[in-house]
């Protein structure tokens, strides 16, 4: 089916607003030491930031705005497990709490957390039907660290794989997920680890396993298992890697593989917390480096799906900053030049930090994929 729009389609549920994670030491709980707590990072004021920033902002008149939906408990059981599910509910239906140490709910949760996944396979349907080329899911909470039993990372559903799921279920054979969040795509590897039919690429800061709740390392040597070998590809770039980094990431790594596993669909865990001034990432990546990963993603998506894409909304802490690297995602999506200028410092590029990454994360895909350059 043609596509009946030429843009950008943005898929929002105030919904997913109402999720409260409260304030405390950071993502920790809250300090006896501290007279004002900080608010929890991933807070409603971020998603807030980036609406307003698409709808003011240059990129405006290329948007089409789409209400979301409440997921049914079915779908969240294509890549979950539905104890897990029931426990999620159980903790937002006793008052809430922590699934893990970062991982916050409260009473008022589940709907939330319902819009945030059904809004997700919303910007799913749209592109599969034909009613949009390309569609973005602003959604909260993130959702790429979530397991099929496991919250992390401020994690409980995880949407990227609920829609490379919902792809291959429409029909696709061949699905990827290219996850630019700094921190490691762990649930979406976990999700499809030993399956050959759903690709996941993750371009991510070398932070290793950190915990029960996250014991995937993010190494380029996870590649995959049984069938899946091969089919999980881990870039690990050291910290402050910068714009030309993911720049290489892109056309070194990711590139050559999509050009052998050919996808029918692109999915993206687009984050900003790679930015110069995220506080949890500070990989350096500037509004120019957004820019570029998103007109790289968009070649790629031309390439391979017919421009067909469905990026869903995952981390960026920076509660302005993110707003406008995503902005500036948006600007390159679209192929328009930077119109946003950029309103923090520069931070200078050195073109050979990231190489030897790049380098490792190649020769780690060499059994599966042979050389890629």
């Amino acid at each position: 089916m043609a596509s009946t729009n030429a843009g950008l389609t943005v898929f929002f549920d105030e919904r997913t607003l109402a999720h409260d994670t409260g304030t405390g030491m950071w993502e920790a709980s809250p300090s006896d030491l501290l007279c004002e707590q900080e608010l929890h990072p991933e807070n409603s004021i971020r998603i807030r930031n980036m609406k307003s920033v698409l709808e003011r902002g240059p990129v405006a008149s290329e948007i089409l705005w789409s209400g979301g939906r409440l997921a049914e408990v079915s779908e969240l059981l294509a890549v979950h497990d539905a104890d897990y599910v029931k426990a999620v509910r159980a903790l937002c239906d006793s008052g809430g709490g922590r699934l893990t140490g970062t991982t916050v709910v409260s009473a008022k949760s589940w709907e939330p957390l319902l819009a945030a996944a059904g809004t997700s396979l919303a910007a799913a349907d749209a592109v599969l039907e034909g009613s949009t080329r390309l569609a973005l899911a602003l959604v909260r909470p993130p959702g790429h660290h979530a397991q099929r039993s496991q919250a992390d990372g401020f994690c409980v559903f995880s949407h990227a794989a609920l829609v490379a799921q919902r792809a291959r279920e429409s029909g696709l054979q061949r699905v990827a997920v290219i996850d630019w969040d700094v921190h490691h795509g762990n649930g979406t590897q976990e999700c499809f680890y030993d399956r050959s039919d759903v690709l996941t690429v993750s371009i991510h800061m070398a932070h290793g396993a950190w915990g029960a709740s996250h014991p995937q390392t993010g190494s380029p040597d996870e590649t995959g298992v049984g069938r899946g070998e091969g089919f999980n590809v881990n870039v690990e770039l050291p910290l402050g890697a910068g714009d030309r980094a993911y720049s290489r990431a892109l056309s070194a790594v990711v590139s050559p593989v999509l050009e052998k596993f050919q996808p029918e669909l692109l999915v993206s865990a687009c984050g900003q917390d790679a930015s110069a001034f995220d506080p949890e990432g500070r990989h350096n990546v500037t509004m120019a480096g957004f820019h570029g990963i998103g007109r790289q993603f968009a070649e790629l998506a031309d390439r391979h799906s017919g421009g067909r894409a469905v990026l869903v909304q995952e981390g960026g802490y920076a509660r302005s900053y993110a707003a406008y690297c995503l902005h500036a995602t948006v600007e390159g999506l679209l192929g328009r030049a930077p119109e946003l200028a950029d309103p923090l410092a520069y931070v200078p590029d050195d073109p050979r930090r990231g190489e030897d990454a790049i380098r490792r994360a190649a020769v780690a895909l060499e059994p599966a994929w042979g050389p890629l350059a």
